[in-house]
């Protein structure tokens, strides 16, 4: 704390701080300071600066007893707010916390006695926000969130005070199996909620409660009623605002945190033993520190399951590289680029808004078309950066030699003709496009805005990164990104074409990578095969992540999918393991019934949606339109609100592995066509003709993505997932003949009864 932070709530008579030491907010000293007539003593200074010098969690703004709360002056604990928070204290956010002290104070005399806990500003890192107040009183944590002056009940409101509830229910240890009682209080509002009631879910989170604020302390006492019928009361310590919290964002939600804070602190699950980002993000981090001190070209491949955290960890090496204390580093800046149109699509208009709403609560105006700009030169369609090296080559290429013209660029000093980051990650490497896709690409223009032709283009675009990098004088790093079994889309090179380009042109490049890819996504199983000659291989296992943090209810959820598809003997022990750990994997033949179902599980702003292959064809028999093609489509498919009829919660489109892989839902529905079927234990792969017929898929490279596309579906739920096999069209028309044979009974059955077969439950 410096001496401006000290003074800034100079307008305050008493001046308090308040001091988090070993995750536990404490007040440790209250100065009696009046801030126009006296100095603040150097000594008490230099006390306040070595403790809080110290690295020191924050999991709140205050916490004290009900006791130490009410004999504290408003003005002491609203001191301790203002001396504790590190944003911008605005005159509405001070207001709001005036008026939230006072009515607290007005609330719980009543138990000023007992062992309890008030707490305010509690943070959710998950969410990137903080509980206004928690009680921890009698066994119970109440969430308040108060809307100081408003009258109306708002559903958003309402879904936000849920939402704490239930990130506390699923991450924060010490909640798991407390009951917790979620209450918004519009302050003006002129009703109450008359009865509490425990929740169907029968998880202990109780349904919301809404009551102004003269009503608040009824609410709690009909609250704690229901607990003594339910719960045994407990007494409470300071363990739990200390709690181990293991969070699993969204990678829209992770995003948003890094994004603004510059940070992945506190947002992953750091207290998992077997999670392995963090270990992942420090080892890159020196790959690209030793890179820059002995002028090295390196490459590193992350890989990992289905979930495990690699654009996490891509996206935090690039923010990590690219801020330095909070400031842009000009010198040594990283790139985030991905072939994914949508996920970059709907990432970048997740960042801008939540940015420019930032700006907009701190009273600062910003255009959303600025925020845009902002963030686009840090996140990246790849095709962009591919095509700013495109223009500085020689054209048409001669021998199949790439090579800068120099009328077309300039050539610095350390940057030499390359682009200005020296580290490049690159999301879902795997899906780098093949050496005849990418030169039929160019040799008629391109479809990405590049209307630049280049024909007999010489490389693959995995080869032509490298090139690019490689043109800098200095050093530089590329951080691959890579998925096993992803590849979804024809011209996907895979794994196997990075390295071909780096044992062929690049062997001077150092490259790190895990020795334990030996199953058959990552290149058929060749990998350590591949790099056996190359002599500046450096293999860690710090380089693969084989937990999945996107379902946090069951880690074991991609090895399940990938036994399901291979027809592994595992299977069934592998679905057991998964449903013993709350993750539901369920089946139906009726597409009614998995909407049910997902509209009863999510609550709060979970999202929910329906998943088809790209291949998939007969899906309007069954009420389902497939998401349009478009960027813009999946932006308002994952980001709009359950009121907007273009959003995924409305289950009337369903998206593709196309528009999903990347990103995820809280629950999904996956439609399963005719377009994969279980015949005699395999797989046989068929393609509807968009008439009348279904045609047999021979090609085996086809095959590989329509099995890779059911792969990337059954991993997108964080918590649930439900399977629909239709049922077809038995019935028969006047003449006797099939009234719908695209959709016979035959082309389905083989794929439900294997999948019950499994194990798997009917709802």
């Amino acid at each position: 704390m410096k001496n401006n932070s000290i003074s800034k709530y100079n307008k305050r008579i008493f001046h308090n701080f308040h001091i988090e030491k070993e995750g536990i907010c404490t007040k440790v000293l209250t100065i009696n300071y009046f801030l126009f007539n006296s100095h603040f003593p150097n000594y008490l200074l230099n006390f306040v600066n070595h403790i809080l010098s110290e690295d020191m969690p924050e999991r709140c703004l205050y916490i004290a007893t009900f006791s130490e709360f009410l004999q504290s002056s408003p003005s002491s604990v609203l001191g301790n707010l203002v001396s504790a928070n590190h944003g911008v204290d605005l005159t509405s956010t001070i207001e709001a916390w005036e008026g939230e002290i006072q009515i607290m104070r007005n609330t719980l005399n009543t138990w000023k006695d007992e062992d309890a806990y008030i707490i305010f500003e509690y943070s959710i890192p998950r969410l990137g926000k903080r509980i206004d107040v928690v009680l921890l009183l009698q066994g119970v944590v109440f969430c308040i969130e108060f809307k100081v002056g408003k009258k109306d009940a708002l559903q958003e409101d309402l879904e936000q005070v849920l939402d704490y509830a239930l990130d506390l229910k699923n991450f924060h240890l010490y909640s798991a199996d407390k009951p917790i009682a979620p209450i918004l209080v519009p302050t003006n509002y002129a009703h109450t909620t008359e009865n509490i009631q425990t929740s169907p879910y029968d998880d202990g989170i109780l349904n919301p409660s809404i009551t102004g604020e003269f009503f608040l302390k009824g609410i709690i006492e009909k609250t704690l009623n229901i607990a003594r019928r339910q719960w045994s009361p407990e007494s409470w310590g300071k363990q739990w605002v200390i709690s181990p919290y293991a969070p699993t964002p969204t990678i829209i939600e992770a995003a948003r945190t890094l994004y603004e804070n510059h940070s992945v602190e506190d947002i992953t699950r750091h207290e998992a033993d077997k999670v392995s980002t963090d270990a992942t993000i420090d080892y890159i981090l020196q790959v690209i520190r030793t890179s820059k001190e002995r002028g090295e070209k390196s490459i590193c491949f992350v890989t990992g399951v289905p979930g495990a955290g690699k654009t996490l960890v891509g996206l935090d090496v690039a923010i990590k590289q690219s801020y330095k204390d909070g400031e842009k580093d000009k010198e040594n800046g990283a790139v985030y680029l991905s072939g994914n149109g949508p996920l970059v699509a709907v990432l970048t208009e997740a960042l801008a808004v939540d940015n420019q709403k930032k700006c907009k609560e701190k009273g600062e105006k910003k255009n959303l078309s600025d925020s845009r700009r902002e963030v686009s030169e840090f996140l990246q369609i790849i095709h962009r950066y591919r095509d700013n090296m495109l223009a500085k080559i020689k054209n048409p290429v001669e021998n199949g030699i790439l090579e800068i013209d120099p009328s077309k660029a300039v050539e610095m000093e350390d940057t030499g003709y390359g682009e200005v980051e020296h580290v490049a990650i690159f999301d879902e490497a795997q899906r780098t496009w093949t050496h005849e896709r990418l030169a039929n690409y160019l040799k008629r223009g391109g479809t990405y805005g590049n209307k630049l032709k280049v024909p007999n283009f010489p490389v693959s675009e995995a080869a032509f990164l490298i090139w690019s990098l490689d043109q800098r004088k200095d050093w530089a790093v590329i951080i691959c990104l890579v998925g096993g079994g992803q590849e979804i889309n024809t011209g996907e090179a895979g794994i196997s074409e990075w390295i071909d380009a780096l044992n062929n042109h690049y062997p001077y490049w150092k490259v790190y990578i895990s020795n334990k890819l030996t199953d058959a996504e990552y290149a058929e199983g060749k990998v350590n095969q591949l790099l056996r000659n190359n002599r500046n291989v450096v293999f860690s296992d710090a380089l693969h992540l084989a937990v999945s943090l996107r379902s946090f209810r069951a880690e074991t959820l991609s090895a399940f999918v990938h036994a399901c598809l291979s027809f592994s003997p595992n299977t069934s022990r592998l679905y057991q393991d998964v449903s013993q750990k709350g993750y539901p994997v369920l089946l139906t033949r009726d597409i009614n019934k998995a909407r049910t179902w997902l509209r009863h599980m999510a609550r709060g702003s979970q999202q929910t949606g329906i998943l088809v292959t790209k291949v998939a064809a007969r899906f309007k028999p069954q009420a389902v339109n497939v998401l349009a093609q478009g960027d813009e489509n999946a932006v308002h498919w994952f980001l709009e609100d359950k009121t907007d009829i273009r959003s995924s919660n409305y289950l009337e489109e369903a998206a593709t592995e196309i528009q999903v892989q990347g990103l995820e839902l809280d629950y999904a529905c996956v439609l399963w066509d005719a377009d994969m079927r279980c015949e005699y234990n395999r797989w046989a792969y068929y393609k509807f003709n968009g008439k009348n017929k279904w045609n047999m898929e021979k090609n085996e490279e086809q095959r590989k993505y329509m099995l890779n596309a059911y792969r990337v579906l059954l991993t997108r739920a964080r918590q649930g997932v439900v399977i629909c096999v239709p049922e077809g069209n038995s019935r028969l028309n006047s003449e006797g003949f099939p009234e719908d044979a695209t959709r016979l009974p035959e082309f389905y059955d083989g794929t439900y009864n294997y999948l019950k077969g499994i194990g798997i439950k009917e709802i």
